[in-house]
This record gives structure tokens, sequence and C-alpha cells, in this order.
């Protein structure tokens, strides 16, 4: 099974305190952590106006977790999202881990380049 990134962005009801915040990512990263999940990376986005009005709320909390780990975490991971009152929204999305991040400079350059939309005006 090839490893995958996984990127989860939740966002929480804005009237939480700072701590009730801290304990909110604490449940989430503790739960993956349970589920198998490792190189967790956490950034507190801070609160935000919302695009658009959810559950009466205007804005929230925005939370950005990257993590890796197997599959199966992200059911276990969205369900307690999904029965938690302090959060609003969430969005899980996945990508897979490159085998090289360093480019290979032996390869021949076989990429084509795509030619412009509009030629230039003179």
């Amino acid at each position: 099974m090839k490893p995958f990134i996984y990127e989860t962005m939740y966002i929480l009801r804005p009237d939480l305190n700072e701590e009730q915040v801290e304990q909110e990512i604490a449940k989430y990263k503790d739960l993956l952590q349970e589920q198998g999940a490792y190189d967790i990376e956490i950034q507190h986005r801070g609160k935000r106006r919302l695009a658009y009005e959810i559950n009466d709320h205007r804005e929230g909390t925005y939370i950005q977790m990257n993590y890796q780990g197997p599959p199966t975490q992200i059911a276990v991971l969205e369900r307690a999202m999904r029965l938690s009152e302090e959060v609003i929204r969430y969005l899980t999305i996945k990508q897979e881990v490159p085998k090289n991040t360093t480019p290979d400079t032996t390869a021949p350059d076989t990429q084509e380049r795509p030619e412009p939309l509009a030629a230039a005006v003179e």
C-alpha cells in the first residue's frame, strides 16, 4: 500500500476560548496518534470570517493538521469531528508521498512545455 500524506482542515466555533481551542487540538492530535499517525504538524490559523454563515456563525477558528499514517484513521477522525459540537466544518485531503524529493538530473527533459495561449501583439 502506498503511503499518503493527509491534510485535515477544520473550523471550530468562534465562541470557544483559547484554552478550549487548545483542548480540541490536543484531542484530535491524540486521536490520530492512537490510530497510528506520525509526522503530525498542526497549524493554528486563528479566527477568521467565514465565506458564508454556518450554523448561525459568521466566524470560525481554523486549524490545519498535516500527517501520515494508515487510511483507516480518517474515518475515525472524521466521525469524532462529525459528532463534536465544537467543530462546524472539516475536510480531509490526501496526497501521495513523493518517492524522490530531489530532481533527477540524469533523466532527459521529456516533459512538453505548454504553448502560449495567445500570440504576442506587436
